[in-house]
Parts: structure tokens; C-alpha cells; sequence
């Protein structure tokens, strides 16, 4: 509570000019209708500035947070508004401080161990010498999408709550997941998605939404996302109004969302309706052309989709923040420091990632100081976010490990038998692992310590792959002594490919004394066996002949030893499919 104390004295002054630019033509606040018989009492810093309540901060950390931006200098609450991408593993500290960011975003490419981030971190908060929380943020959903593997638990694809179908599950997992990295010093997390996936024709989300099932992806949207703001983490749920159901990627182009608006509200929407009915904070637009709302125009630069249907209509009153402004859905045919003011002036708070934070900041002093962009609205934004931060500052965070329990109750409850049966032992003493590496090899170390024999093949030895180069006729030698060096390369040649062919049938015979196991993961062609594991999107199981299929929805230690302990027959296998699979016999056991 010492840190909200001191927000009411954040800021630096800034100059009557920078005070005064883009407000002249600002609308009073709410309720201010002049001159009145009855006196009232005056609107607070906040309410002047027409923010709400409800969505996190109290109205007391809303006026603190007025009242410091207020007092920003014009630079400094453009840089506020901002959160940058950066490269190396060095705490970035002279970028945030020379432009006042807001703060990052960490990238794999950022984290070398668990140590150093939590170490960059610490070094940024301190040298930054903010007296409110930086928003220090970081992509950690599960599955496909962890920033953080090496450096935090991992955990499955979000598609593993839909499956398990236990909310209470869902909110103690992320939960955890937040508190170790609330304890690695990050105060945001990008998830969870809200997005509804509509199958195999989604190329961008997949495994990483809980299900087809607009209702079941709210549940546990709502669920994850209190999760996290319990380990004091900021849940950003995303990609508003929904990327689940186009058929392109916003990272490579404008994916075109062709739905009506009555489609939208029955399915897309759905769980953007919950999240804000349920209080949460935060929310992601993404770079979506939705032809139903504003033709042609991404969602994340669009007035009518962030401003009129997720405020006004939704009545959502939180912090609002762009998909990363560095993707081509956003960047093609576009100048970057419009795309930043457009941005704000659409109703954005956070501007994610522009591709030249500086360039992004300049455009908004200059957008101010000409009058096109009123300061207000950045004061708005910025006081969205300290208020925020400050709000879930208190959260505890726990050492790297803490969640692996929980990572592993989640796959417990999600793992999916579609096909083969419910019960008893599924395999032999030994298994024959092989498809997609990474699952293999997690998969084989739990197999190994639960006294499975995982065999594993082999590389043949390099003299017998090793072709030799056919001879060439050398200069001035004659054609017999050629001939024969060539009769000499072929019998050579031959007699490789008999031992080639005579080892690969004993490694065959050596694998065929195990089950045979293949595992399908994240955008890996079909594997089949006498039994198939799908480890991201379960579609894979419709495309595979196995008598025995199994969805995991992870390659995870937890998912891998779930999944070790139904093919002991030690364990149940309770999940169901949380969406549809064409040529599966069932949803679960």
C-alpha cells in the first residue's frame, strides 16, 4: 500500500504550453451541465477525465493516477503509452528511460535462463525510477506459444482447459503459471486467448483457444484470466473481436472476417462479453478487417470496433492494447507514426510494439501539438495503465517449479482417448516412440522413469549410408582400367546397400518388440502406430488409421507422464474433445 501511497506524487511538471496543447476543444466530463441550484460535489481527477470504474482499479488509485499524468510533460506521456520490443539479453535500460516507455515486451530471443530475466526485470524497475509498476510484459499462453520455456514451467496449449471442463482447474492453474512469473518480475502476461477457434481451417490459433464451444471458451477465459490477476499479473485476453474464425494469419497479412454481425454476436463475441461482464481488465484488438463493422480497416485502427462496440456497446471501461504494431496485418501500405495516432484516436491505451518506438512517440507529441490528437486522450491511456499496474502490484510471486503440479493436474484432467479403450494396460514393457522430436524425447524420459523400455531408432553407422562418389574417367587412362574401376565401384556399392538394407531390417525387427507410438505435434504431418498422440490441435486423430488414439494437447513433462500413466492403465483418461474431429469414434472416455 507504501507504493500508492507515493503516486499521487509521480511525474515531473511540464510546461504551460505542453499542459494546454489538444485541449481546447475537449468536451466537459460526464454530468457537468453548468451552473446548478443544488450544489454537488466536484468530479474527481479520473472522473474528469471520463474514466470508470469497475474493471480493477478503485476510484482512489483511478484519481492518483490522474493526477500523475497530469503532471507529465507531453514527451513523457507519449512514451507512457508505448510498450517496445528489444533485442539481446541486457536489461534495455537507457530505451525505456530516453523515450519513458511504459515499458517491454520479452521475447524468447531475450531469455538465457530464469536468473537473467528476473534479473532484467529487477534492474529495469529499479533504474527506470518509476514510482508505479513498468509494464513488463511477456506472450506466456502454453503450448505453442511460451516465451519462457527453460526459464518457467511449462504448461499445455490452452485447448487442455476446454478439455478437462473444470473452471476451478483453469484458475488454479494460471494462477500458478502467474505467480512464477510475477516472481520472475513480469507484471503482464498476452493471454489468455478468447478467441473461438472454428477448426482445422484456423491457421492461426488452433490449440491455443479452449474450444469451438463459444460458451466454454468464456468459462475458462474468465477463469484463467482471474488466475492471473490472483498472482498479481495483468491478463490481457485477446484478439478482440476474434481471430478464431478467419482463414489467415494477422501476422503475414489483413485477414478479411466475413461474418455478419448477428454471426459475430453468437459466436466471436461471446467470450469478449463475459470478460467484460465478469470485471476483467485488459483487452488486445487485433489487426482483423471485420466487414461487418468497418469495412476494410483493421480493428486495432478502427474507431467503430474499439470505441463503439467494445466500449460503448460492451461497456467496457478497461485498458485496451494494440496487437504488436509490428505485424504486416497492420504495417502494409501504412506510415508508422499514423498507425500510432490512429491507434489512440480509435481507443486504444497501449500501443504494443511499434516498429520504431521512437518514430511512434514523436508522431503523438506532434499530433498533440497540432491539435489532431487532444492530450486528453493520452492522459486517459496512461492513467488507465498506472492505475492498473498499481492496483496489482501487491502480488506474490513464487520460484521457477512452483507450478509444475499444477501444470500436470491441468493435463491430468484434459488427456482424450478417442479411439481404443478406456481402461487397462494400452502397451507392453516396451514402446517404439517416433513422429515429432520434441514430444519424443519428453515423452521417453517419462516413459523411462515409470520402467517402460523406449526404444528409440537409430542412426545407421556412417559407412553405410555413405555412398561413394561414382569414379571419373582420369586423364590419359585407358578404357579397360577404367572399366574396371568402374566394376569395382558398382560391386562396392552394392555390397553397401545389401548391409544397409540387412541393418535396417534388424533395427526394424529390434522396434517391432514395442508398441509402436507416433506423435503428431503442432503443424506435423499425420503419424500413425498402434497408437496415435496428438500433442497440439486434435484434429490429427480424424487423418490416422491407429486402433488407439489419444490427444494430450501438450508435449509437456506433466502431459507426458498423464499421458505414461493411461497406457499403464494407472490412471483414467477423463478429458473430451472440446471441439469437432471428423473420423474419431468419440469425444472421450
Amino acid at each position: 500500500m507504501a507504493a500508492l501511497a507515493l503516486v499521487t506524487s509521480l511525474g515531473a511538471c511540464d510546461s504551460g504550453a505542453d499542459r494546454r496543447d489538444g485541449q481546447a476543444g475537449d468536451k466537459p466530463a460526464a454530468g457537468d451541465t453548468g451552473a446548478s441550484a443544488t450544489p454537488t460535489a466536484p468530479p474527481s481527477p479520473s472522473e474528469q477525465l471520463g474514466l470508470a470504474d469497475g474493471w480493477g482499479p478503485d476510484r482512489a488509485e483511478l484519481d492518483r493516477a490522474a493526477r500523475s499524468v497530469g503532471r507529465m510533460r507531453l514527451p513523457d506521456l507519449a512514451g507512457q503509452v508505448i510498450v517496445a520490443e528489444w533485442r539481446g539479453t541486457l536489461p534495455p535500460v537507457k530505451l525505456v528511460r530516453d523515450l519513458h516507455l511504459g515499458g517491454v515486451i520479452a521475447f524468447d530471443s531475450n531469455v538465457a535462463s530464469a536468473a537473467q530475466i528476473a534479473a532484467v526485470n529487477r534492474t529495469l524497475t529499479r533504474k527506470a525510477a518509476r514510482r508505479w509498476p513498468l509494464f513488463l510484459g511477456v506472450d506466456q499462453e502454453g503450448g505453442v506459444v511460451e516465451r519462457m520455456r527453460g526459464a518457467a514451467t511449462r504448461f499445455p496449449t490452452f485447448m487442455s482447459a476446454g478439455a478437462a471442463g473444470d473452471v476451478a482447474l483453469t484458475q488454479q492453474a494460471y494462477a500458478a503459471s502467474g505467480a512464477e512469473l510475477r516472481g520472475l518480475g513480469f507484471t503482464v502476461d498476452f493471454a489468455p486467448d478468447a478467441d473461438v477457434t472454428s477448426g482445422p481451417g484456423d491457421p492461426t490459433i488452433g490449440s491455443r483457444a479452449a474450444s469451438s464451444r463459444p460458451a466454454d471458451v468464456a468459462e475458462h477465459v474468465v477463469a484463467a484470466a482471474q488466475g492471473f490477476a490472483e498472482a498479481g499479473v495483468l491478463p490481457v485476453v485477446k484478439h478482440f473481436p476474434g481471430h478464431g474464425s478467419v482463414p489467415a494469419d494477422s501476422h503475414l497479412t489483413l485477414p478479411v472476417q466475413s461474418k455478419s454481425r448477428d454471426e459475430l454476436d453468437a459466436s466471436d463475441l461471446v467470450p469478449f462479453r463475459a470478460a467484460v461482464a465478469a470485471g476483467l481488465p485488459a483487452v488486445m484488438v487485433g489487426h482483423l478487417d471485420v466487414r461487418a463493422l468497418d469495412p476494410r480497416v483493421p480493428a486495432s485502427l478502427s474507431r467503430a470496433v474499439v470505441t463503439g462496440l467494445l466500449r460503448d456497446e460492451l461497456g467496457f471501461g478497461g485498458l485496451v492494447v494494440t496487437d504488436s504494431l509490428a505485424m504486416a496485418g497492420v504495417t502494409r501500405g501504412r506510415d508508422p507514426g499514423r498507425t500510432a495516432v490512429l491507434a489512440i484516436r480509435a481507443g486504444n491505451d497501449v500501443l504494443l510494439m511499434p516498429p520504431s518506438p521512437a518514430t511512434a512517440r514523436a508522431a503523438l507529441v506532434r499530433a498533440v501539438r497540432t491539435g489532431t490528437l487532444p492530450r486528453r486522450r493520452l492522459e486517459q491511456s496512461a492513467a488507465r495503465q498506472i492505475a492498473l499496474l498499481t492496483h496489482l502490484a501487491g502480488g506474490k510471486g513464487t520460484g521457477v517449479g512452483a507450478a509444475r503440479r499444477a501444470s500436470g493436474r491441468l493435463s491430468a484432467a484434459a488427456i482424450t482417448v478417442t479411439d481404443g479403450a478406456c481402461s487397462g494396460r494400452l502397451v507392453g514393457d516396451a514402446v517404439h516412440a517416433y513422429g515429432d522430436p520434441g514430444a519424443v524425447e519428453v515423452f521417453a524420459a517419462a516413459a523411462t522413469r515409470a520402467g517402460i523400455t523406449v526404444l528409440l531408432r537409430r542412426s545407421p553407422p556412417a559407412e553405410l549410408t555413405d555412398a561413394k562418389p561414382r569414379p571419373e574417367r582420369r586423364k590419359k587412362e585407358k578404357k579397360r582400367a577404367y572399366q574396371k574401376r568402374q566394376r569395382a565401384w558398382t560391386k562396392a556399392e552394392a555390397a553397401r546397400v545389401r548391409r544397409l538394407d540387412a541393418w535396417t531390417a534388424r533395427e526394424d525387427a529390434r522396434l517391432a518388440a514395442g508398441t509402436a507410438i507416433g506423435f503428431s505435434g503442432f503443424h506435423d504431418a499425420p503419424v500413425d502406430g498402434a497408437i496415435a498422440v496428438a500433442t497440439d490441435s486434435p484434429w490429427v486423430l480424424g487423418r490416422v488409421s491407429a486402433p488407439t488414439r489419444i490427444a494430450t494437447y501438450g508435449d509437456t513433462p506433466g502431459a507426458m507422464e498423464a499421458l505414461v500413466d493411461v497406457l499403464l492403465g494407472e490412471a483414467p483418461a477423463p478429458g473430451r474433445l472440446p471441439v469437432k474431429v471428423a473420423g474419431v469414434r468419440r469425444t472421450g472416455c
